[in-house]
């Protein structure tokens, strides 16, 4: 066809021509990529970037819990010795539904969102257990405007019903009835005591990290006060007053 003759013509004479020399517009040749190995590559540099930008935000979400209890069980800047036992490693809350007084099942993991001031007594509540609910008021009490940080909290370790008398006073404790076996599995007493005779502090992720002195007296119960206060104060960047979901 003399469409197509014209077009090879056109091509042949345009090929035999000398390359300009000091033209505006020279010829230029781009090198290109294969287009799926380029695709591979950026998918696989995303993929990696993504996975440090995943980490670093689980590391900036962490850095606050890490730096509280870093500077309380390693730092200590004040230099003096705990009043409570440290417990290593800590315990977590146990896979346990306990009971309210009026019958209601509360599975025992809904206590964590809160640092929990914890005694276990059985439900006669003799003089010591007493003592204790009125050590757990006052600790709590004390803590000023920190105290919605912290609940205090009587396991009742059997069947027995709490002396109607104290009902008035446990307005604002949680009282929960609790297998005595699953309690001695999670919590410990010092050797030779009783689960009685102390008291235990558990963390806001339900991990049990303190033990009282037994027998504690009010001389002993300032000095647990230092302690709650320097725990609150460690944790007052990642720990606020209520469980989360609830008012």
């Amino acid at each position: 066809m003399s469409g197509s003759k014209s077009s090879d013509g056109s091509f042949a004479h345009a090929a035999s021509l000398p390359p300009e020399s000091g033209g505006e517009h020279p010829l230029g040749l781009t090198v290109h990529t294969l287009p799926a190995a380029g695709e591979a590559v950026a998918t696989a540099q995303r993929a990696r970037h993504g996975r440090w930008k995943m980490l670093g935000v689980l590391l900036i979400c962490a850095a606050p819990v890490i730096a509280s209890y870093f500077t309380y069980y390693v730092v200590r800047p004040d230099g003096r010795r705990n009043y409570g036992e440290l417990i290593q490693p800590q315990r977590s809350l146990p896979d346990l539904t306990a009971t309210a007084l009026d019958g209601t099942a509360v599975p025992l993991a809904s206590l964590k969102g809160q640092w929990l001031l914890v005694s276990v007594a059985g439900g006669d509540c003799d003089a010591a257990c007493q003592k204790h609910l009125y050590l757990q008021r006052q600790l709590r009490e004390s803590l000023g405007k920190e105290k919605d940080r912290i609940d205090w909290v009587w396991l009742v370790s059997d069947a027995a019903t709490p002396p109607p008398e104290l009902a008035t006073a446990l307005q604002k404790a949680t009282v929960l009835r609790a297998d005595a076996t699953a309690l001695n599995a999670w919590l410990a007493p010092e050797a030779g005591r009783q689960l009685a005779e102390h008291l235990y502090v558990v963390d806001p992720m339900g991990n049990w990290m303190m033990r009282f002195p037994a027998a504690m007296d009010t001389a002993g119960a300032a000095k647990a006060k230092r302690d709650l206060e320097r725990l609150l104060r460690a944790s007052s960047s990642w720990d606020d007053a209520g469980r989360p979901g609830k008012p």
